[in-house]
């Protein structure tokens, strides 16, 4: 049977567009606003339907926060976010509560996610009741399904999340995540807090309901091999912004920015005798609340030059599919 998200896998799903997501800092007496974080400064990216696109950096680079302001978790302070084509950056009320069920949520906490006062059956019907108004009765094949699916008993209908452990409780989230059938699915760090044993299953069944669904991921995490293992393209993300975009293998095999360089050469080597060269960054990662002029990246850029510190590069593409934000590629 042929899916039919998959045949307009050539359109776009998602168009992000100079997106900035800021936070006011207050001060004095009347509380005024007296600067800014920049958590997201200027991000622009695409999706195709169909495809995984991996976002990675350091903690506090703005992944999980460009995230939730495409989900409109979080009131963006300026730019574009387009669902199918439809603006979706201002909507309000009705109109953003129905276009809400096209698009969900991987939280990385299975932990916190879930409502503990709720059995599971209820937490993954939800989402279905709200939108439908069938009945739980009426939908409990339908959500004892999805729970199979995702690799969950029958029984874990009637139980409560507290008695599943982490990976069983991420099921339990992803089963909720697909409960609308979505367009566009994001996925934030969503196995990071499992054990390693656990999360290779969870990216295997992400990768199956993928394939089943034709689902579309924007896919947050900062272990680059996770990233690679899911993704179709990767944007690199460095304080607030994306330095590098290009498709995965590309990207790996000829990383341009160098911050991209120093992220690739701290995944560990698998064979023991292949030596490796790491590039080891100096420094820390400057304050969103005062970044650096110029290229964000400078203080620490082991190839800076004086224009880097006076003139802020664009993202632009420097052959066929890759786009890196760095004056050494003009």
């Amino acid at each position: 049977m042929t899916n039919p998200t998959l045949e307009k896998k050539d359109n776009l799903i998602l168009e992000v567009k100079n997106l900035k997501t800021y936070y006011p800092i207050k001060g004095g007496f009347m509380r005024k606003t007296i600067g800014n974080v920049k958590a997201v400064d200027g991000v622009s990216f695409e999706i195709k339907h169909g495809e995984t696109l991996g976002l990675v950096g350091e903690s506090g680079c703005g992944k999980s926060t460009t995230g939730r302001t495409i989900l409109r978790l979080l009131e963006p302070t300026e730019g574009q976010i387009l669902l199918d084509g439809e603006d979706i950056t201002n909507l309000k009320g009705k109109r953003l509560r129905d276009i809400r069920k096209d698009f969900q949520m991987v939280f990385q906490d299975p932990y916190a996610s879930l409502n503990p006062m709720q059995m599971v059956g209820d937490i993954v019907a939800e989402p279905i009741m709200n939108y439908t108004g069938k009945s739980l009765k009426a939908l409990k094949n339908e959500v004892i399904d999805l729970l199979k699916r995702v690799g969950l008993p029958e029984d874990a209908f009637y139980k409560y999340a507290h008695e599943f452990s982490g990976g069983q409780r991420q099921r339990i989230g992803i089963a909720r995540a697909l409960a609308l059938k979505p367009k566009l699915i994001i996925a934030d760090e969503p196995v990071s807090a499992l054990d390693v044993s656990v999360q290779s299953q969870v990216l295997n069944l992400l990768k199956e309901l993928q394939e089943e669904f034709g689902l579309t991921f924007l896919f947050i995490a900062h272990d680059l091999s996770v990233v690679k293992h899911m993704s179709d393209r990767i944007g690199v993300m460095y304080l607030g912004g994306i330095v590098e975009i290009a498709e995965k293998d590309d990207l790996y095999a000829e990383p341009l920015h160098p911050y991209t360089q120093a992220l690739i050469s701290a995944i560990p080597e698998p064979d023991p005798r292949k030596k490796k060269e790491r590039i080891v960054l100096q420094g820390d990662v400057p304050s969103p609340a005062n970044p650096p002029s110029g290229c964000p990246f400078h203080p620490r850029c082991p190839m800076a030059m004086e224009e880097c510190s006076k003139v802020k590069p664009q993202l632009k593409e420097v052959k066929p599919g890759h786009k890196v934000a760095c004056h050494l590629h003009k």
